[in-house]
């Protein structure tokens, strides 16, 4: 089956054809689901590349071994992966207490069209990591898994294997503690008041 034919299928579809021996469906999966993984591993593991790709790869290898015995409908790939995902990321916090220094964690590459732009997107992007860190652990996870990617909130019941109400609480504490911790710095972000 050619390459481009493979984007049309799902992932548990991708899965199932990699699991029978085409190569083809696991790279179409790894480029499709590879990004999301290590995007969600970097933010759970405050800012820190390395480690977020080690277990970007990690999880992408444990979700190879589980294929040949995936059962469709129990879970979706995406929701297995971010399960995992944070897992893993909450194993290596637990593992560092301490945490990385972040001042050492350099600021991302950004390809804005000025450079005040991309000193004002850095400072910001800066700012809401350093907030996200602040909160517990179960609050930066709904709030990162709800607000920066995206998920439904039965989604992310079965990701953190909790209900639905659990995680409007949690996106909702997490929530009012990160405008709490940022208000005070509208200004220096260059967040002007619409009063």
């Amino acid at each position: 089956m050619p390459y481009d034919a493979l984007s049309d299928r799902s992932d548990e579809e991708l899965l199932a054809a990699y699991a029978e021996g085409n190569a083809m469906a696991a790279r179409a999966l790894t480029e499709r689901l590879g990004p999301r993984v290590f995007a969600h591993a970097y933010r759970m593991l405050k800012g820190d590349r390395a480690e977020a790709e080690d277990v970007a790869q990690e999880v992408l290898l444990k979700l190879w071994r589980v294929a040949p015995g995936w059962r469709n409908g129990e879970a979706k790939v995406t929701t297995w992966l971010y399960r995992v995902t944070a897992n893993l990321c909450i194993d290596r916090m637990r593992k560092n207490r301490s945490g990385p220094d972040l001042d050492a964690i350099p600021e991302p590459v950004d390809q804005a069209p000025s450079a005040a732009e991309g000193m004002q997107a850095r400072a910001r992007a800066l700012a809401l990591q350093e907030a996200l860190d602040q909160l517990p652990d179960r609050q930066r996870q709904a709030v990162i898994l709800r607000h920066i990617e995206g998920l439904a909130n039965p989604e992310i019941g079965q990701i953190m294997d909790i209900g639905p109400r659990a995680v409007e609480s949690l996106t909702a504490r997490g929530k009012k503690a990160l405008e709490a911790l940022l208000s005070g710095r509208r200004a220096e972000l260059g967040f002007e008041d619409d009063d």
